[in-house]
């Protein structure tokens, strides 16, 4: 079939059951009548949460409305997305997200309420046996406590929202709008716009030429502006320093960790490990020129291909047979529920028209969860199958162990157990290749994700961390020294063998993750953690395994940092990373032999 099938022409056993979900529309119509009349109910229990009878009967309303407006939410979203062009399930999507909406609205009062109550009330509340299910609901407000203001203070930071938004929204028009970037010329001798998109297939051409062109063209492009986006950062890092001054952190940096009560320590014990782990990324560096045959290695020559592409023709078939294989030091019960994902309805496997692009797993708690996929017969479909059903069985335990409010585990968490799925793929394809253009092409491949996910996201962690401290001890960042900033971090990171192009000092204007601040440090730790895991599973079996699934069981019952640690691996200390690390060298010491 040359053409994107309809929805209509997909083969029934290829899409998801979203009626596990809801049996039919009138089902849902139900359910949203339900929600309706319990929002109604909410108000009745507004100032009378110091009783704590009264408490836990609103929490209790509060998860049932939770649940019912999650689930409402999904199944509308789910079906606007098999079909985005479909106008019925674009209306039933913009219902649910207004009732969404509405229901935050109506519970807004609560945790309020609860914060004004006495150090003492609060404290025997978690002592309360009647109020054990809420416990870390109430340990958790009880945490937030020391940050939250009054009531007329709360108003107007309130007011304050909608203005802090705009340097993140100034930068997003200025990146994705206004910015008008010049034409290069492709392989072919063509001349041809530059655009984010094509950037990095530019910088993934074999030919140098094109590669350097489009570097050049890219970072020309953003020096022009460097003024107004030197600009536009640095109010983004003012607002941060206000926030955190106004709620009595004593950094941006901690008040950005407090959410998830990580302790600073991971993030500062992460740039030192990777300091440390520096040599290996140089030695990468190295074999990378050797690879290219080139004299000198360049910025640009970062994303070229060291291995001729290995096309590797993977069915659908072929590629859950084989992430089954790989995951089978998982144990018996995890590949049953893969299996039985596999096999009822989970997955929406292939593209259609108008359904959305990209891959995820969703779900509403109580019932199994959900995978999207737009699956193509390559090595990548394979490997993206692998992760959002790491997604996916993590929800699935944590579900069925969890009550409703403790079963949502942390964005600090959630790329665990998907980078852990596609780290034991990984072994399992190299422990069987015998091919040794096939084995370099998995190797590359798995560098470049330690190279890119764990490396160059501290760097752009550090990058956050030195900007934000400057700021707070009152200098004022100007392009120049931004740029100085970037520029040495690069050298610092790459070593040697890499001639840092002086281009590279603009890189900072142009990544999106700066407006979203001390974000991008979860992509490393969420990596190590995994690789670690991965690695105790492969050497010590069955009592990694029980430790990894009771981490899938925890959900969100604990706070990220402990679930972790009981499960064996410890981010307060450098260990997961130098487990990681010892990975990567494995990986670098494999090339190195291969290309003797």
């Amino acid at each position: 079939m040359n053409h994107v099938p309809k929805r209509s022409e997909t083969a029934a056993e290829h899409r998801w059951q979203l009626e596990d979900l809801f049996q039919n529309q009138a089902a849902w119509d139900k359910e949203y009548a339900d929600a309706k009349s319990m929002m109604k109910k909410v108000a009745a229990f507004e100032g009378k949460l110091s009783d704590a009878s009264q408490l836990k009967a609103c929490f209790e309303l509060e998860d049932e409305l939770s649940l019912a407006v999650e689930r409402l939410y999904v199944y509308a979203n789910m079906k606007h997305h098999e079909d985005t062009a479909e106008p019925a399930y674009m209306a039933l999507s913009d219902k649910s997200k207004k009732i969404s909406v509405e229901t935050g609205e109506a519970l807004s009062f609560v945790t309020p309420e609860v914060l004004s109550l006495s150090d003492e009330k609060l404290e025997a509340f978690i002592k309360d046996p009647n109020l054990a299910k809420y416990r870390h609901t109430l340990e958790e407000m009880r945490r937030q406590k020391a940050h939250v203001l009054s009531k007329n203070e709360e108003a107007l930071m309130a007011q304050v929202g909608n203005i802090s938004s705009a340097p993140s929204s100034i930068f997003s028009i200025l990146n994705n709008a206004d910015l008008k970037f010049p034409k290069v010329k492709n392989e072919n001798g063509e001349e041809v716009e530059l655009s984010h998109g094509r950037y990095i297939q530019f910088l993934e051409s074999k030919n140098r030429e094109v590669r350097k062109n489009a570097f050049t063209a890219m970072y020309d492009t953003y020096g022009k502006l460097k003024n107004t986006l030197a600009t536009t950062l640095n109010a983004n890092v003012t607002k941060n320093i206000f926030y955190a001054r106004a709620r009595k952190y004593p950094s941006a940096l901690e008040m950005s960790l407090y959410g998830d009560n990580i302790p600073q320590s991971v993030y500062t014990n992460l740039i030192d490990a990777i300091h440390k782990s520096l040599p290996l990324m140089h030695r990468y560096m190295n074999l990378r020129k050797k690879l290219l045959g080139v004299d000198e290695l360049h910025m640009y020559d970062l994303f070229a291909p060291l291995v001729d592409e290995f096309d590797m023709d993977i069915t659908y078939e072929q590629a859950k047979a084989t992430v089954k294989e790989s995951l089978k030091p998982l144990g018996e019960d995890y590949l049953a529920v893969l299996q039985d994902g596999f096999d009822n309805g989970w997955i929406d496997v292939y593209e259609n028209e108008g359904k959305r692009s990209g891959a995820y797993s969703w779900g509403a708690f109580g019932t199994h969860p959900y995978v999207l996929l737009n699956h193509k017969d390559n090595l990548n479909s394979m490997f993206t199958l692998t992760h959002e059903m790491g997604h996916a069985l993590h929800s699935y335990y944590s579900d069925n162990t969890q009550n409703y409010r403790d079963a949502q585990y942390t964005i600090f968490l959630a790329e665990v157990a998907s980078t852990l799925n596609e780290a034991l793929l990984m072994d399992y394809l190299l422990g069987k290749s015998t091919d040794p253009k096939e084995k370099m092409y998995l190797l590359t491949y798995y560098a470049d994700q330690f190279r890119t996910t764990v490396f160059r996201q501290t760097m752009f962690a550090e990058f956050e961390k030195i900007v934000h401290e400057r700021t707070e001890q009152g200098e004022s960042l100007t392009p120049q020294e931004l740029s100085k900033i970037y520029y040495d971090l690069n050298v610092l990171y790459y070593g040697k063998d890499m001639v840092v192009d002086k281009d590279i000092e603009m890189e900072w204007a142009r990544i999106p993750h700066f407006y979203t601040s001390f974000y991008v440090y979860k992509y490393a730790t969420g990596f190590s953690a995994a690789t670690s895991f991965s690695k105790q599973i492969l050497e010590e079996g069955a009592p990694a395994v029980d430790r990894y699934l009771g981490f899938l069981k925890s959900g969100g019952s604990d706070f990220s940092i402990n679930i972790l640690k009981k499960a064996g691996v410890d981010m307060s200390t450098p260990e997961p990373i130098e487990q990681a690390m010892s990975v990567f060298e494995s990986l670098i010491e494999q090339m190195e032999q291969l290309t003797k």
